[in-house]
């Protein structure tokens, strides 16, 4: 069984890094408001305001989205991360989902099943799934995030962080990734100097996110 002191553990945020929330939210909002999608910039805030959003109405219309609308199960897979997670997974990575989805009141079964759901379907790997905020409170040898706060958070604790680049982020320095293969060669460079060895490909292992219907056919 492997042990902290011979994994290196990968955490990973959901949404603006694995998941495209923008993207899925622009749509949900277009259709609520009946207007095009494309006068809802992708380049926008934290806290959406190119959107127009009235005092308090982002939290409204997010709960609708997620509630009335499954943002969390119907959001597209940024590219390259399913297959990403895979090859970081085969090679002994240790990926821990976290997530800062309960703050939908009286809505945390929704956003758990939805979760697990959407995971499931596009095929992402993951050793444990843990919902909460305050990040540095999970261990972890590094993390990629996208949030300013939880970036800024979790370096301030003396944590590695890979910050994934938004538009809202652009501020922040440090260590960055634009892409999912850059996230995977930054990863591979941590996990290497951490344990001194990476194999980039455990034997035996059918490569990609695809496997399991590649091997039903």
């Amino acid at each position: 069984m492997a042990t902290a002191s011979d994994t290196f553990i990968l955490g990973v945020d959901l949404d603006g890094v694995v998941g495209n929330h923008t993207v899925r939210f622009r749509e949900i909002m277009a259709e609520l408001r009946g207007i095009d999608p494309e006068s809802l910039p992708l380049d926008r805030s934290w806290d959406f305001h190119e959107w127009g959003f009235a005092p308090n109405e982002y939290s409204r219309y997010h709960r609708i989205a997620v509630m009335e609308h499954d943002l969390f199960r119907t959001m597209p897979v940024i590219e390259g991360a399913a297959d990403a997670l895979w090859r970081l997974s085969d090679a002994g990575i240790w990926i821990r989902i976290i997530t800062h989805r309960l703050y939908v009141h009286w809505g945390h079964e929704k956003a758990v099943g939805d979760t697990a759901a959407w995971l499931d379907t596009n095929k992402i790997p993951y050793r444990d799934l843990c919902f909460l905020g305050a990040k540095p409170q999970v261990e972890a040898d590094a993390y990629v995030d996208d949030a300013p706060h939880n970036i800024e958070e979790l370096r301030a604790a003396g944590n590695t962080v890979i910050a994934f680049e938004q538009p809202y982020n652009r501020s922040i320095g440090g260590l960055r990734a634009s892409s999912w293969p850059d996230v995977e060669e930054i990863v591979t460079e941590l996990a290497a100097a951490r344990l001194g060895r990476y194999e980039a490909q455990l034997p035996g292992i059918d490569a990609g996110a695809d496997r399991i219907e590649r091997r039903r056919g």
